[in-house]
């Protein structure tokens, strides 16, 4: 594995990074942000009052959990102050911290997870869910997304991405691990991104193929016994 990035040096062209690693499968680079708070709209059971994104980079995901979770109190955090730079002028409205692994205010309903976990030494894992699950609110969810390493295509676009140069994938199993080992409940783990926005046509067939583990990447829903 390379040495850790520093999101700091890639703040100003990540978009153009992004679009040119996964422009193959939509040209549209918030296409990917949508369709995740989407799904997360679509599967939890209550409107969350209060949100928290972790590993929220330069805010890419937040106007889409606005739209989604319009009467929901929206929080960021990260490890790049950068990056936090560009979200706090992007949404002054909303709050972004830079992330150290405590915190001491109020708990979250719903915890957002999109993408950083290949980030996170394999070491520190576990100490980053175990921080996550005491955010939570009893009852409240964390939502993973990660990149599935058994789909080729996706570790193609991993090693080829200059801010993916010290991602280590995990699998699902060792993330139900993490979980369970947070004590948290695992509600459900599914594979997503099979079908490309070109294919329009065939988007509905994404809701019948989460069982399928060849989508490019996987989430899981936790949540904190009440």
């Amino acid at each position: 594995m390379s040495g850790k990035v520093d999101f700091d040096e890639h703040t100003e062209n990540y978009n153009k990074l992004l679009r040119e690693s996964v422009g193959f499968f939509s040209e549209n680079d918030a296409y990917f942000a949508r369709y995740k708070v989407e799904l997360v709209h679509k599967a939890i059971p209550a409107p969350p009052a209060r949100i928290l994104e972790y590993g929220c980079g330069i805010g890419r995901n937040i106007p889409f959990l606005k739209q989604y979770f319009p009467d929901a109190v929206i929080e960021g955090s990260d490890v790049s102050p950068a990056s936090l730079d560009m979200a706090r002028q992007e949404h002054p409205d909303n709050t972004f911290f830079l992330e150290d692994g405590s915190y001491e205010g109020e708990g979250y309903d719903l915890i957002f997870v999109a993408s950083v976990y290949h980030h996170i030494p394999p070491s520190e894992r576990q100490a980053t869910t175990n921080s996550l699950a005491k955010r939570l609110k009893p009852g409240g969810s964390v939502y993973v997304f990660e990149h599935n390493p058994y789909n080729p295509v996706t570790r193609r676009i991993v090693n080829n991405c200059i801010y993916d140069a010290d991602a280590v994938l995990l699998k699902p199993a060792e993330l139900k691990s993490l979980i369970r080992k947070a004590d948290l409940d695992l509600t459900a783990l599914a594979y997503c991104l099979f079908i490309p926005p070109k294919l329009s046509a065939l988007i509905w067939m994404e809701k019948h193929l989460g069982w399928l583990p060849l989508g490019g990447q996987y989430w899981v829903c936790a949540t904190r016994p009440g």
